[in-house]
């Protein structure tokens, strides 16, 4: 951490703030990213892990935002086969529910409003002969089929950190900016590592990326008030044992108007979220509650043969979407939208307020173009057709098909790795893409991958996560770089702190 002069500096490490990070490296713009904890070690790690438009948006007439959300959606395909792919997702109807008509309605609108090339339209579907009727109870005899897409969120942050490396820029996790000057034509910032040490650097520019604590850096910078305000919503999940054994997903409609989803998680369990609740403590602190747990299993309840009990819930996490404010009265119709705000009072602050994950990289393109523009920088964006890395299945550039194909290169991956298990080539596969290369470089038979610390996690895995991808912890590593941490049995994260520690 020798003192720099860059361009821009970036603060928050969540999916936003790692998407500008990457776009503005790509650019010529020389970037440092400080966040004061682990990558998505919020909110970006908190998201239900769909790529989608948001049918349910259509209700609140945001047809701008789903339109741009269902364009993104095959961008993101394109350039991260490996950590997402398509999903269908069955909506069971019934006489209780929004008409069916409404829902035919809106399924040809949600196909219509962007170039599909990837996925296949919507359509209706007798819940008495599809596999996906069978866990459901007998009242559900129709239902509607549309897609979407399912994204591992945490790693998505990471390979965007990545690449922004790879193009010149400066991660710096669990860093904190303590403190901001605001001159004329520059920023000085002092920003402290985890062991107390501070340096200070200047910047042209500062990216307020902070999310939930967006508000508060506005506040510490001594920037004038902001014309836009963040509302807070939690948003909570549980995992369950796997209910149904087909791959598709489930959206379910509840009587308060919320829907609920039901997804294939980590092939052995069940993903179903989400809540929507105004939330007003310390984003820090987020935790489900027994409430949220209940109304969860209530829901699902609702519509599974079988009921989902608190007693079956294994795992449990919650984070705090910081929304745009748009006076909204309910949470759930709170806009996902995002809105990008230049502060040139002085040196300039682009503040960031709002978005979702599935139009990161647009609202990252965005809020470039605005550095750029700023800065007497004109560049071109570059992001809509780059993969992101272990991406390029096929080559540098995504091809139209790579993540409908992915399966096919897998399979050759097992091939030159046939010394591995195979279950542990095909996570590496889903997890590191075309990166796997890297990980097993120097590699030719399971001796070489060092000790097994835990169950399936070898030494060489390790390594890698921690000299490329930022991961100092156990939790980082069984949680964030991986679902490991479901899989494995109780003590296991104290175990592999403590060889982290020794080695």
């Amino acid at each position: 951490m020798a003192d720099v002069d860059c361009d821009v500096l970036v603060v928050g490490g969540g999916i936003n703030g790692a998407g500008i990070a990457r776009d503005a490296a790509g650019r010529g713009l020389c970037v440092v990213l400080c966040e004061k904890d682990d990558l998505a070690s919020h909110t970006s790690s908190a998201s239900t892990k769909l790529i989608h438009g948001g049918l349910r948006y259509l209700e609140y007439y945001e047809f701008r935002l789903v339109r741009k959300a269902l364009a993104e959606r095959e961008v993101l395909l394109r350039s991260a086969p490996h950590i997402m792919w398509p999903l269908r997702f069955v909506m069971p109807h019934d006489a209780g529910q929004r008409p069916a008509l409404l829902i035919r309605a809106g399924l040809f609108l949600y196909d219509m409003l962007a170039k599909r090339e990837l996925l296949p339209g919507s359509r209706g579907i007798n819940l008495r002969s599809h596999p996906a009727g069978r866990p459901l109870k007998e009242t559900f005899s129709a239902g509607f089929e549309y897609s979407d897409g399912w994204v591992d969120d945490a790693r998505l942050v990471v390979l965007n950190a990545m690449d922004a490396c790879a193009k010149g820029a400066c991660i710096l996790t669990r860093t904190t900016c303590v403190g901001v000057e605001r001159l004329a034509d520059h920023w000085v910032a002092t920003l402290r590592k985890a062991d107390g040490t501070e340096k200070r650097i200047t910047a042209r520019t500062i990216v307020n990326a902070a999310g939930p604590w967006a508000q508060s850096f506005i506040q510490s910078a001594g920037a004038r008030q902001e014309s836009r305000h963040l509302r807070l919503v939690k948003g909570s999940h549980i995992v369950v044992r796997r209910i149904f054994e087909h791959d598709q997903a489930y959206i379910f409609q509840n009587r308060d108007g919320r829907i609920v989803f039901a997804i294939p998680y980590e092939r052995d369990f069940t993903l179903i979220g989400t809540t929507d609740l105004e939330y007003k403590g310390d984003p820090q602190r987020v935790a489900i509650d027994e409430s949220e747990i209940r109304y969860l299993c209530e829901l699902a309840s609702d519509y599974f043969r079988e009921p989902v009990r608190p007693a079956d819930v294994v795992w449990t996490y919650a984070g705090v979407r910081p929304l745009l404010e748009d006076a909204a009265a309910d949470a759930k119709a709170v806009t996902r939208d995002y809105f990008l705000e230049l502060d040139k009072e002085g040196a300039p602050l682009l503040n960031v307020f709002g978005g979702k994950i599935t139009t990161f990289r647009k609202l990252a393109e965005d809020a470039v173009d605005i550095l750029c523009k700023t800065l007497g920088r004109p560049e071109q964006g570059w992001t809509e057709r780059a993969c992101l890395p272990g991406g390029d299945l096929f080559g540098a550039m995504p091809q139209n098909r790579s993540v409908l194909e992915f399966c096919d290169w897998a399979a050759a991956v097992q091939v030159k790795y046939a010394w591995l298990p195979q279950e542990l080539v095909r996570r590496y596969a889903r997890a590191y893409g075309t990166r796997v290369h890297t990980l097993l470089e120097g590699c030719a038979s399971l001796a070489d991958m060092g000790e097994e610390i835990l169950p399936g996690l070898y030494a060489a895995e390790v390594s890698y996560l921690r000299r490329k991808e930022w991961a100092v912890t156990a939790a980082d590593i069984l949680w964030r770089r991986s679902k490991l941490g479901l899989h494995l049995p109780a003590g296991a994260e104290a175990r592999l702190d403590a060889w982290l520690a020794a080695n």
